[in-house]
């Protein structure tokens, strides 16, 4: 921020809620006002200090302007160097250059989603949500999508490892000859999560031909206190699954479904799918979300009442709930006084709960213990909500497998005694992420065969017998099944660097060596073969090759429809059963579990929103997408509160140690508004040492704390510092708050008060008449005009459009350094700002991109029109008439174009190369990035719609930007706005439309929807 906006920002105060971006900026009219501040000034710039206090004078805010402008456009440019190389051999009906599609299927931690993958020329560039995929509904994470930057990690590993030396995989496969595996008493297979069918068949084979061999799954992040929970409740495995768009109130306890807990789009999808108003039946109809939490999450954000709190003090705020709920009778409420936040926030919901009945959801996280799942199940059974906002599935037998902290425990302990004699691990990095007190690397020398497969020479890697390097799931065959519904797995590539599957392993142990495509497809011929109805030939697309062989016709139809749909056909989703929760089994568990000691200070873990567990760490895309809350990039934090820090006497930003039980971690300290007091949070996945080029030395590593007693709440850590300064890399400080004073960026009401003044959220702004220009004056009121709305009522801040708008257009990763400069390329930005104080504020997301002004500022002052309008309504970009003197950059309202200050693309490995998209330019040094609403599938869909003979009927609907199809909450949307039948068209029609600073007169095509929040009146006032 300069200066002179210090000043003239201070100078008139706003009717509508303060929004602040930081703890900085909301103590700068304080600051502003102060006595150290004018003394600053006059110091700093004596002859202008009373024209900058005063904040009155246009000449001196145009002379600091003009000194930030240099020489920025004087350097030169050079086109980069690529080589192509022709198609030695002919493919039917192949167009070069002509992009193709193919469905496939991501797994992680144990969440499956459909995926549809872009490929051009052989190679996949962009991961989109399968429509037919009831758990993708078309949309993708940012996890997901980055996925695809994993596939060309040019740090994968490329070559099996022996001893940490160079071998092949002919001498590893003489190797497994030689294990003397018997009846496998002493072998042992570890694995992540499973959900693949064709694997756990094999799983089944192996361990029936070695009867005394064990397979256990860990990873760090397991959905095993949900289980735990549910067997508590009805005495049986279950696995609970919620159907957010019926509920109608929503208790969420610690709970990120619309985040971090979920790694699918569907839950996301359900529930934006409810805080979408049209009409009057949808504000009545609108959920209400209630949040129980330690650090503000993507959940917390989107709560209409959120309720910060230690995460080891929620398992009493659950069982309060429950015993006003009346599902647990003989117990008396504690710590309900109606005075404190606390007894208040209660009281009100369970009020609410018991009005909605049915349509309530109780839910909590996979971090909470099981007691804290069997009690949230046993509210919604109460309720009466069980079989309508929640549906119990039960388990398959297969699936019951040691899994879990307690399966790796007991495996680290025969590895201890010497009862391990071979040692299989099928991916993950165990040595890095398990328990600290296992010592799991210790207790691997112990096993004298130990082979590791990874996607990289990992921490594990390095200390096992052997590494063989694993086939990402871009480039093999494989499937996987969610919920009933089965997919396959198809690999869009051979595989880059030699990796095989964990099929692929397991056969070869089980002394049956196949390929993963074998593998997968006679696993399925199997099963449809095995007395179930032959499908039919007539739903087989048309482009289908036609199995002439009678023998195998109806079969090899079958799989081939299953690949083109990405559903295996003929899956359904698994019936719900009916079970009684066993009320007096989960009271005697709440008397029989201890209540936990409060009191010191707590060190809550999370999974990380960019690296999740660590096997993210070295992915580029997602190092530099700002965390969701925080907008931290390129590290992590030890987030705590003001008031914590405060008693501790820890400045923002200093490094302090962390030590429990005899083990310590050092980390720099984030004050976090809406953070509970006396608690620390810090993610998970940072910190690597044995990783790849971007990921190493990344960050705070915390795993040295976490053990099999604090997987989640280390009780009572003890804190020491404060150490020196730690500079972070976040993109909080940037953007509209900095310089647009009070005006109304964000703009939200109330259900009740939109409902009663339809106009409210108009009369928020300032709508000037239209003004007259010294220019021409286009009128956009013939052919296509693109525009854009995004609903800030559905839209969670989830970051799939900042990632899918940095793979569509080819945006270079830039690292921290850049980014603390203020280099950062994003196209799309996701501002974050509070409301109320710093101890219990609410906090909104708003995506901005650029806003395709009619009366673009940036363009009048551009000197070589390198910036111009088209007449269907686009702020173009003509990059090779671009010579960078920032202009446009400076006259932007939203700041939302970026400056190619160095050629990012340069130094890139060349594998990156292959994921760049061909459809758009890979810029150099030198010019101005924006965006550009998606020109090329615009241009795309005209020439389609063209040779069709379409010329001007495009179809609504029909082009969409890559912010818009992946978006989970479907918040954006893009049209024709000429067209009065389109959906852009009908939303900026409603009374909620906003367009952004329209009092300056420029005219942006991107508006926004106000977000309608549904607030308790009790809990307003």
């Amino acid at each position: 921020m300069s200066l002179i906006n210090i000043a003239t920002n201070n100078s008139k105060k706003s009717a509508h809620p303060k929004y602040w971006r930081s703890l900085r900026h909301l103590k700068m009219d304080q600051w502003a006002d102060s006595p150290e501040f004018r003394s600053f000034i006059e110091d700093e710039f004596p002859t202008e200090a009373p024209s900058m206090q005063d904040g009155e004078s246009r000449r001196t805010v145009l002379k600091y302007m003009a000194a930030s402008l240099g020489l920025a456009g004087l350097t030169a440019c050079s086109r980069p160097v690529e080589h192509i190389f022709p198609i030695t051999k002919g493919i039917d009906n192949y167009i070069p250059g002509e992009k193709y599609n193919y469905a496939t299927v991501f797994s992680l931690a144990g969440q499956t989603a459909g995926l549809v993958v872009e490929t051009h020329d052989g190679r996949p560039t962009k991961i989109e949500g399968n429509p037919q995929h009831p758990f993708s509904q078309g949309a993708a994470t940012a996890l997901a999508q980055a996925s695809l930057l994993n596939l060309y990690d040019p740090d994968r590993s490329w070559k099996v490892l022996q001893s940490n030396q160079d071998s092949s995989w002919d001498k590893f496969e003489a190797y497994v000859k030689t294990l003397p595996l018997n009846d496998g008493a002493g072998l042992r297979f570890l694995s992540e999560s499973v959900t693949s069918p064709s694997l756990s068949a094999l799983r089944t084979e192996a361990l029936k031909k070695f009867p005394k061999a064990k397979w256990v799954e860990y990873e760090p992040f397991q959905r095993t206190n949900g289980r735990d929970g549910a067997t508590m409740a009805f005495g049986e495995p279950v696995t609970p699954h919620t159907n957010f768009d019926k509920a109608k109130v929503i208790l969420a306890l610690d709970s990120d479904f619309l985040g971090l807990d979920w790694q699918t789009p569907l839950p996301t999808k359900q529930y934006s799918s409810r805080r979408r108003v049209a009409t009057d039946e949808d504000l009545d109809n609108m959920p209400r979300l209630y949040s129980v939490e330690s650090q503000f999450s993507i959940t917390g954000a989107n709560a209409d009442h959120r309720l910060r709190m230690r995460g080891s003090e929620i398992r009493r705020f659950a069982i309060d709930v429950a015993v006003a709920l009346g599902a647990i009778p003989g117990l008396n409420v504690l710590n309900n006084s109606a005075a404190d936040r606390r007894g208040k926030f209660l009281a009100a919901v369970v009020k609410d709960l018991k009005a909605a009945g049915p349509n309530a959801l109780v839910i909590t996280t996979p971090r909470q213990p099981a007691l804290v799942h069997a009690l949230a199940l046993l509210m919604n059974q109460t309720l009466g909500s069980l079989g309508n906002t929640i549906e119990l599935h039960k388990v398959a037998v297969e699936d019951r497998v040691d899994s879990g902290v307690d399966a790796l425990k007991a495996l680290t302990t025969e590895m201890a005694a010497g009862q391990v004699s071979t040692l299989f691990i099928l991916g993950g990095n165990p040595v890095y992420n398990a328990p600290a007190d296992l010592d799991f690397a210790g207790n691997l020398k112990k096993v004298s065969n130990s082979i590791h497969l990874g996607m990289d020479p990992n921490e594990t890697a390095v200390v096992a017998s052997w590494h063989l390097p694993q086939a990402h799931y871009l480039e093999s065959w494989g499937d996987a099944v969610a919920n009933g519904i089965a997919s396959v797995q198809q690999p869009m590539i051979a595989p880059i660097f030699g990796g095989r599957t964990v099929g692929e392993i397991v056969a070869l142990v089980a002394g049956d060596k196949q390929s993963a495509h074998d593998i997968v497809k006679t696993y399925w011929m199997e099963q449809w073969n095995n007395g179930q109805p032959e499908p039919k030939a007539e739903p087989v697309s048309a482009d289908l090759p036609i199995v002439t062989d009678p023998k195998v016709l109806d079969l090899e139809l079958r799989w081939k429809q299953s690949l083109n749909d990405g559903i295996i056909l003929g899956s359904k989703p698994v019936q719900p059963v009916k079970l009684t929760a066993d009320a007096k089994k989960v009271a005697a568990a709440v008397a029989a579990d201890p209540y936990p000691d409060y009191g010191g200070i707590e060190l809550a873990f999370v999974p990380s929103s960019q690296v999740w567990d660590g096997s993210y760490a070295n992915n580029g895309w997602m190092q530099e997408a700002p965390d969701p809350m925080t907008k931290l990039v390129w590290g992590n934090a030890a987030m705590m509160s003001a008031a914590t820090a405060h008693d501790l006497k820890i400045p923002d930003g200093h490094m302090v140690t962390i030590t429990r039980n005899g083990r310590k971690i050092t980390a720099a300290t984030m004050i976090q508004p809406g953070h509970a007091d006396n608690c620390i949070t810090i993610a998970l996945g940072f910190g690597r040492k044995q990783c790849g080029r971007l990921g190493k030395d990344v960050g705070f590593d915390a795993y040295p704390l976490r053990t099999t007693d604090a997987m989640w709440y280390a009780p009572r850590v003890e804190l020491y510092g404060p150490g020196e300064f730690f500079e972070f890399s976040t993109t909080q400080e940037r953007g509209l708050a900095d310089h647009q004073g009070d005006r109304p960026l964000y703009r939200e009401v109330s259900n009740v008060e939109y409902k009663n003044s339809p106009k409210a959220v108009e009369e928020m702004g300032e709508h000037p008449d239209a003004l007259d220009s010294v220019y021409h004056q286009f009128t956009y009121d013939t052919g296509y005009q693109w525009g854009m709305s995004i609903d800030l009522g559905s839209c969670t801040g989830c970051n799939a459009c900042v990632v899918a708008c940095a793979a569509e257009n080819n945006m270079p990763v830039v690292g921290k350094a850049q980014v603390i400069h203020g280099r950062e390329m994003h196209w799309i930005r996701l501002d974050r700002y509070y409301v109320g104080d710093e101890d219990e504020p609410r906090a909104v997301e708003q995506p901005l991109p650029c806003m395709q002004c009619e009366n673009a500022p940036c363009e009048n002052v551009c000197p070589v029109a390198a910036t111009t309008h088209t007449p269907e309504g686009l702020n173009d970009m003509v990059y090779n008439r671009c010579v960078g003197t920032r202009y446009c950059l400076n006259n932007c309202p939203f700041k939302v174009r970026h400056f190619n200050f160095l050629n990012f693309h340069r130094y890139d490995p060349d594998i990156w190369s292959m994921a760049h998209n061909p459809d758009v330019t890979v810029r150099m040094r030198g010019v101005m990035e924006k965006c550009t609403y998606c020109i090329q599938r615009i241009q795309e869909t005209k020439i389609k719609a063209k040779v069709d003979g379409r010329r001007d009927q495009i179809k609504d609907g029909e082009i969409q930007t890559a912010c818009q199809q992946t978006c989970p909450a479907d918040a954006i949307v893009f049209g024709n706005i000429n067209d009065p039948n389109s959906r852009v068209a009908k939303l900026k029609k409603q009374e909620r439309n906003y367009a952004m600073l329209a009092e300056l007169d420029i005219r942006p095509r991107t508006t926004y929807l106000a977000r309608v929040r549904n607030p308790n009146p009790e809990l307003e006032a």
